[in-house]
């Protein structure tokens, strides 16, 4: 496991690897994704904030995850041009990854374990559970599948 936030590597939607060291300094809202669920309206809220707030040190990252009911089935292109087609989408999304079980990312089991769920659980319920990072690296807080994002911005707000 890694030590911290900044020592976990990725890899971007089209395949690039990246650490997330290049994100430090930033306030973070990482959120696991998916193309096909109830809550995809969701990247609509997500590119709004992304959009309104990066200029002061804000990043949106988006996880695709194929792990709940089957809801994000395409590989990473067409996931990508989905996005960018249906929302804009122009902040940084990653290749499809695992959020739960044996094969989970290491970030995802770092987000896991620095904000529990409901009655102290660590397993990602849903698609566009959302995890807020401050400019330290540190968890600060895990929303549910149902916060939308704009009910989030306060938060984003009191950390840039």
């Amino acid at each position: 496991m890694a030590c911290s936030l900044y020592d976990i590597k990725v890899q971007d939607i089209g395949g690039d690897q990246h650490s997330l060291a290049d994100y430090q300094g930033q306030v973070l809202l990482i959120v696991n994704t998916a193309s096909k669920c109830g809550f995809t309206p969701q990247f609509e809220g997500l590119q709004s904030l992304y959009s309104e707030l990066k200029d002061k040190g804000f990043n949106v990252l988006g996880f695709p995850c194929n792990q709940f009911l089957n809801q994000d089935p395409d590989d990473n292109d067409a996931i990508s041009q989905f996005c960018s087609l249906n929302y804009g989408v122009d902040f940084p999304m990653f290749a499809k990854i695992e959020v739960n079980g044996p094969n989970a990312h290491p970030l995802y089991e770092m987000l896991k374990s620095e904000a529990k769920g409901l009655l102290g659980s660590e397993k990602i319920k849903w698609n566009f559970t959302k995890f807020l990072v401050n400019r330290e690296g540190q968890v600060v807080k895990r929303y549910p599948p149902t916060a939308k994002p704009e009910s989030i911005r306060s938060d984003i707000e009191k950390l840039l």
